[in-house]
């Protein structure tokens, strides 16, 4: 799967920009604050859906224009593709393939990509948020249906959250509602379990590649662990602003274990969840049983990696999280590797990280390459080398993108 070429308009600080790009090792090289990651991001937002440094649509839209519109033209299986989208800020977001209308969540069908940066760090440290939002992605690329599964499933939530904070605020007690709550109860079952379903058996499929990849980079065997801590068992996730005790006793008395313990009916288990904590999402005036609840427990050498593991072993572990993906994509893909987007990552890593990473993806398909600081990139990644400045592509030979680089310095 290749990416041949992009063009961008009114996307981040781009007003309009053409990128040709080959087989092979792509690398941009620029200061910070010149458009790198934008052009990473804009590449991987057409396989999913959204940006790995922001949560909605409206900041990558350039300041003053009124949409901003990403362009690709993708070749793999002998064929060749134009997939476009159009980000407004009023209204739906539109799409095109090869010309032609379609909806923005089938464009995860014509590309995937991988794309490594800084803040994998905090899939493995941050909220429960960022783990589910890592999951979720790979999802939605393994199974571009599910993008709409979830958007549902979040619609669903959002109006039954609502219609407990109405009930709340009106002092209305748990039976009052009626049928009206038990229907909305049943759409988040049906959908919700689809999600919580999905993303056990991803995990799962996930964990071997994972396993393979922490040791390759980490150069040690920690046993790297992914387990589900559900919410229909009991277990909600703390959620920002909330602490460790609020999450706990919104988790009812149910058995607090993580999915050691098989889920054979996810829907019975969820509406049994929602009806025994029926009295607390009242008193709350929120959803408390969900995938929206659940978080993903990583483990190194049987110890949760949030609160235990060590820097190097996080970013191990981050860094395996990603090549993983990468590896269960390509194993399942007809279409040839995933595109792997390596956004200022070398930068974050000691010299021996940089080396193994650079070994374990330098025979992909294709691999595009973002640094500020040219010799923090492994020589093997090299070849082909471009420099960007205040969101212009300039075409230097690589002894020439050095120097320059060399000369302006690099904050």
């Amino acid at each position: 799967m290749i990416v041949e070429h992009v063009n961008l308009v009114d996307f981040r600080n781009y007003a309009a920009v053409d990128v040709a790009l080959a087989p092979g090792i792509n690398l941009f090289v620029g200061r910070n604050g010149q458009g790198k990651t934008n052009l990473a991001e804009a590449i991987a937002y057409i396989s999913t859906l959204g940006s790995h440094r922001v949560s909605g649509d409206q900041p990558l839209i350039r300041q003053g224009a009124d949409a901003a519109i990403v362009r690709t033209r993708l070749s793999f299986g002998g064929r060749r593709v134009m997939a476009e989208v159009q980000l407004n800020r009023q209204g739906p977001n539109r799409a095109q393939i090869n010309g032609a209308a379609t909806k923005p969540r089938e464009l995860p069908r014509y590309l995937q990509t991988v794309l490594f940066a800084p803040e994998d760090l905090g899939i493995v440290r941050g909220d429960p948020s960022a783990r589910r939002r890592f999951v979720d992605g790979l999802l939605v690329q393994r199974s571009p249906r599910m993008a709409g599964v979830i958007a549902d499933y979040e619609r669903v939530l959002r109006q039954r959250t609502t219609l407990l904070k109405s009930a709340r605020a009106r002092g209305m007690r748990p039976d009052a509602l009626g049928t009206t709550l038990e229907i909305w109860d049943d759409k988040l079952i049906a959908l919700g379990s689809q999600i919580i379903d999905a993303r056990r058996a991803l995990t799962a499929a996930l964990e071997p590649p994972v396993a393979v990849a922490y040791e390759a980079i980490a150069a040690d065997d920690h046993a790297p662990r992914l387990e589900w801590a559900l919410s229909v068992r009991g277990n909600a996730a703390a959620e920002p602003g909330e602490d460790e005790a609020s999450a706990a006793d919104a988790s009812g008395s149910a058995d607090a274990s993580t999915e050691s313990a098989i889920v054979q009916d996810t829907p019975a288990l969820f509406r049994a969840a929602l009806d025994e904590r029926r009295a607390a999402e009242f008193e709350r005036g929120i959803t408390l049983v969900g995938p929206h609840r659940d978080d993903l427990v990583m483990r190194v050498r049987g110890m949760p990696v949030k609160g235990y593991a060590s820097h190097g072993e996080s970013w191990s572990f981050a860094l395996a999280l990603r090549l993983g993906s990468a590896e269960l994509l390509r194993a399942e893909s007809s279409a040839g590797d995933p595109v792997l987007i390596l956004d200022d990552v070398f930068a974050e890593l000691d010299a021996g990280r940089r080396g193994r990473l650079a070994r374990l993806v330098a025979d992909y398909d294709q691999v595009i390459v973002t640094a500020a600081v040219f010799g923090d990139v492994p020589e093997q990644l090299r070849a082909q080398a471009v420099h960007i400045e205040a969101g212009t592509i300039l075409s230097e030979p690589v002894a020439e993108v050095a120097a320059s680089l060399e000369g302006r310095g690099h904050a």
